[in-house]
C-alpha cells in the first residue's frame, strides 16, 4: 500500500512540476531535456525500488545527466 501511495505522489509531483514551469517556453532545449530526464528518472527509479527515496533521488539525478547530454547534442 505505502509503494503505491508512493508512485501516485511521485507521478503526482511531476504532473504539477512541468505544468507548473512558468519559464519552459524561456528554457533552451539543453535545459528542458535535464528537467524531463530528472523526472522520468525519479519516477523509473521509485517504480525500481518499490518507493525506496534513495532510488527515487538516484533516478532523478541520473535522468537529469543523461538529458542534459541528449539536450546538448540538439
Amino acid at each position: 500500500m505505502f509503494a503505491k501511495i508512493v508512485k501516485l505522489t511521485s507521478v503526482c509531483t511531476l504532473v504539477v512540476a512541468m505544468a507548473g514551469c512558468a519559464s519552459w517556453d524561456s528554457m533552451s532545449h539543453r535545459q528542458k531535456s535535464a528537467v524531463t530526464g530528472a523526472g522520468l528518472g525519479g519516477v523509473a527509479g521509485a517504480v525500481i525500488t518499490n518507493g525506496g527515496i534513495l532510488g527515487t533521488v538516484g533516478g532523478a539525478a541520473i535522468g537529469g545527466v543523461v538529458g542534459d547530454q541528449i539536450g546538448k547534442n540538439r
